[in-house]
């Protein structure tokens, strides 16, 4: 028989029971033992979803923030800034700096989990580190869904990736001289797994899947070898991408079995049937876990045919990656255009797709006869539907000019038109966007959008939060403003809203960090936009002050990677459409009287090709996307844009060829360790580095912020910084938001008239 598993589940919950109960237990308005009992409400749940369509189910992939934070205690790897009495408290220390009644702390970095838009907490290495077992929390788990009955896999992070991932908080320090120490550790965490009974542990090894230095590849069969040994089967599963090089020392590890994803890279089942061991298992991740659209069942049977009778029952079935990354159920999604809805599948129907192909392979086709029909004809109207085609879009692809992509004039002739114009001070101060998203905001949203408020009574409202934002932000002596972005509810989904091409759910949540969950629109057809979507909120704004209000936009890359995008055309052709919307916006924008415009491409390293070798396609094609949305300006119109958590060091080169006037950077958690990239490229346009980090509720001090600016001083000369949060603003509350921008402009302040006491 073929055995059928995930790789794992969301967490958060259909309706984010998760991010409620994480929150309230933040807030101080429920204990500990109550998010626990939400926890094991969670996991019960999923878990008897999971029994009722496969052969195991997936302990592990449960977490309360980060499954990599959650390696890291059960390791005891833990800095010690952050280390309290209770595990707990450590925990949201390490994540985010704070926990109820305890002190604050300055959290781990937090940085994107490959190429996808998840966030993992950076595990810290210092010299001489030493790890023990501390109390790990799987156990507890496996424990939990045994009395429930039910076949338990466990899943882990693999030690090499875990080691990968982290970062060596001392000088010189070799994460991979660390291995030793860390393997008998690890060890005693497998026993301790085959101890409550666990058969199968799935260890993850998605670095397999990168162009790894030699010696780690080397320290691969060293690991396992001293692995093998264990109580457990290993299941060594990668994902995100094909093994390619890495295939021959993948199918000869001491494990029992072995995952490869055919979803990113179909061409390595081949390769891999002819190399593996005949005593090893084989799970091939068939089904799609990136993304929403259902599975031609059709065509995966037919491939899976052979390899059923050449593996029998050493065949596994699973999604290609963790289902962490699409929503958990369509059925919720009522509202939802019928015909589009027919086209998806969420976490709950890939599991219900996995069964379907176990049934069809060991019972024959006919058995599933009608399920299989249904799929088919889904798929086919998909393909043949008039509404992901539009002759004015393909046209105006082809019309598309080098010249669209170039602004008029170099920086240097740029930069003069931009300061006459805006005449702003030696290290002016601004935000990245958005304001405290309240309860008030939301309510007002919601209530428009169920018909309680009439659009006239919206608009006033919206009106009322914008002018807050700018008196606060006035108050406050910020440089220069932004209207705030009340009426956006995210800054993906707000503008597919707007655009055709688009589909949006009303329960489609997806895990970005911790509580953080995005509703990534589906964008299912050719994109254009019918009216402008931000200019009236942007003139009305800047009708309030003297001061340059920002317009605010999401780039095309952004767009692309953060949304459920269509898998019938290429991804450059899907982003250039974007591009092509935006670029009207930005005119738009432009002539209403945008002296400034941020065009956010927080996506653009998230959505770097894994392997190197085709990191200098995606780069083409995403820098001409943004440039081709930026470039219609005249020179005295200042183009910003703003990036997340990134190795900068990848990509610097594409990022200058981007040519926008300013560049904002998440820096604050690495302590500006980031803009190492810009000073060793030398930059040469200008830069705002993060000095405030939002994803911590914890005020710097001006002192804290000065620092940072100093930092950054020996990267970026003065006249070319600028003064930012990391991030927008939208997940904190006033009062904090408040007190850092107060210090922000205080520290910016104190800066400025010392650089220009020495100037004078």
């Amino acid at each position: 028989m073929t055995t059928t598993h995930i790789l794992g589940f969301p967490r958060i919950g259909a309706q984010r029971e998760l991010k409620q109960a994480l929150e309230a237990y933040w807030r101080g308005e429920q204990d500990a033992g109550a998010l626990e009992a939400c926890g094991r409400m969670l996991r019960a749940r999923h878990w008897a979803l999971q029994r009722a369509a496969l052969d195991y189910v997936t302990v592990g992939d449960f977490s309360f923030y980060d499954h990599v934070l959650d390696l890291s205690l059960a390791l005891d790897v833990v800095p010690a800034r952050c280390r309290r009495e209770d595990d707990l408290v450590t925990y949201f220390t390490m994540a985010r700096g704070r926990a109820p009644g305890a002190e604050p702390a300055a959290a781990c970095e937090m940085t994107k989990w490959f190429d996808t838009n998840y966030h993992y907490i950076v595990p810290e290495f210092e010299a001489g580190q030493r790890f023990r077992l501390r109390a790990p929390r799987i156990f507890q788990e496996v424990e939990e869904a045994r009395a429930l009955g039910h076949p338990v896999k466990a899943v882990l992070p693999g030690p090499l990736t875990y080691l990968w991932l982290g970062k060596a908080m001392t000088p010189a320090l070799d994460r991979l001289q660390l291995l030793d120490e860390l393997l008998p550790v690890y060890g005693e965490l497998l026993d301790g797994l085959a101890a409550r009974g666990v058969e199968w542990v799935q260890v993850d090894e998605p670095i397999l899947v990168l162009d790894l230095p030699p010696a780690w590849c080397q320290a691969f069969e060293a690991a396992y070898h001293r692995l093998q040994s264990r109580r457990v089967k290993l299941l060594l599963a990668t994902y995100f991408g094909g093994l390619e090089d890495h295939l021959e020392l993948a199918c000869r590890l001491p494990v029992a079995g072995l995952h490869l994803d055919l979803v990113r890279a179909p061409e390595q089942l081949a390769p891999a049937l002819d190399r593996l061991p005949p005593y090893k298992v084989l799970s091939l991740g068939v089904v799609d876990g990136r993304n929403v659209w259902r599975t031609p069942l059709d065509a995966v049977l037919e491939r899976l045919a052979p390899v059923r009778e050449r593996l029998g029952e050493r065949l596994w079935l699973a999604p290609s990656c963790s289902l962490l990354h699409v929503p958990v159920d369509l059925t919720l999604e009522t509202e939802l255009d019928g015909e589009i809805r027919e086209w998806l599948a969420f976490a709950v129907q890939k599991l219900e797709e996995l069964a379907l192909l176990k049934r069809a392979l060991d019972e024959g086709p006919a058995v599933v006869s009608e399920a299989l029909a249904a799929a088919r004809d889904a798929w086919a109207r998909r393909r043949r539907s008039p509404r992901l085609y539009r002759l004015s879009v393909r046209g105006r692809l082809e019309a598309v000019s080098e010249d669209w992509a170039r602004r008029a004039s170099p920086y240097a002739q740029r930069r003069a038109k931009q300061r006459a114009r805006l005449d702003l001070p030696l290290l002016p101060t601004t935000t990245i966007g958005s304001f405290p998203q309240t309860a008030e905001i939301r309510a007002v949203r919601r209530r428009h959008r169920s018909g309680e408020l009439s659009e006239a009574e919206y608009r006033a409202r919206i009106r009322a939060e914008i002018e807050t934002a700018i008196r606060r932000q006035e108050a406050l002596g910020l440089d220069v403003l932004v209207h705030g972005e009340a009426e956006r509810s995210d800054m993906v989904e707000y503008f597919g809203e707007r655009l055709e091409g688009f589909a949006f759910t009303r329960h489609g949540w997806v895990q970005s960090y911790g509580s953080r969950c995005v509703k990534p629109p589906i964008l299912y057809g050719d994109v254009e936009r019918p009216a402008p979507m931000t200019v009236d909120w942007f003139r009305y704004a800047q009708s309030l002050t003297e001061k340059p209000v920002k317009g605010m936009l999401t780039g095309p890359v952004t767009l692309l990677n953060w949304s459920f995008v269509r898998d019938d055309q290429p991804r450059a052709a899907t982003c250039l459409q974007l591009a092509l919307a935006l670029r009207d916006e930005v005119r738009d924008l432009e002539a209403a009287g945008a002296a400034v415009i941020q065009i956010d491409e927080a996506a653009l390293r998230e959505g770097l090709p894994l392997r190197r070798r085709h990191w200098q396609a995606y780069l083409e094609w995403a820098v001409q996307a943004f440039r081709v949305a930026a470039c219609a300006v005249r020179d005295e119109t200042q183009i910003h844009t703003h990036m997340c958590y990134s190795e900068f060091n990848d990509i610097i080169e594409a990022i200058a060829a981007m040519d926008a006037d300013v560049v904002t950077i998440e820096s604050a958690r690495s302590r500006m360790n980031l803009l190492e990239a810009f000073r060793d490229f030398e930059y040469p346009n200008e830069i705002g580095p993060g000095v405030y980090d939002i994803h911590s509720p914890n005020v710097p001090s001006v002192d804290e912020i000065e620092a940072l600016l100093r930092r950054a001083l020996a990267c970026i000369p003065a006249e070319r910084l600028w003064v930012n949060p990391d991030c927008g603003l939208k997940t904190r509350a006033w009062p904090e938001v408040e007190a850092a921008l107060a210090n922000m402009v205080a520290a910016a302040r104190r800066l400025r008239a010392e650089l220009q006491g020495r100037a004078a």
